[in-house]
């Protein structure tokens, strides 16, 4: 019991540095947008992005940018999905694995999936994503972000 006790109080002190190193205000951004997505909340997903975010998705055209870039992310999104018979959506973006930040910018990245049904069965898509966030005052907003993760793969 003593060595069981003694090896959680050495994991514990290796997990928590790992913890305390992220930044508390991009973790609750990152955490919103998840939430969001969802939850169907699509006024907050967008609610934490700048006006004008950039995003690279895996869906056709890619790459959106400028004026009303989410709004048009979003139908191109919502196209591809009716289309490809996808439904029931859900995203999990885990701790960061790299984390910069360098003054009023911030660099993630995170382990992600994406389950979602297709043809009666539970698909799911495990990849990373790339943040990018400027603080705008005191809060963090996602200026960029990059999905990447090869084609969904049935969840046994």
């Amino acid at each position: 019991m003593r060595l069981l006790s003694t090896g959680i109080a050495c994991a514990a002190l290796l997990i928590a540095p790992m913890a305390s190193a992220r930044d508390a205000g991009i973790a609750a951004t990152i955490h919103t947008m998840m939430d969001g997505f969802n939850k169907g909340d699509i006024a907050a997903v967008k609610a934490v992005h700048v006006t004008d975010p950039t995003i690279v998705d895996n869906v056709a055209p890619f790459a959106w940018s400028g004026t009303g870039s989410f709004d048009k992310w979003l139908g191109d999104l919502a196209k591809a999905e009716a289309a490809a018979g996808k439904s029931d959506g859900n995203v999990w973006f885990g701790d960061a694995v790299d984390e910069q930040i360098s003054g009023e910018r911030a660099y993630v990245v995170s382990p992600s999936r994406y389950t979602y049904k297709q043809g009666g069965k539970t698909m799911r898509e495990s990849g990373f994503i790339a943040f990018v966030l400027v603080k705008e005052g005191a809060t963090w907003k996602v200026a960029s972000w990059s999905w990447a993760s090869p084609a969904g793969t049935e969840v046994k």
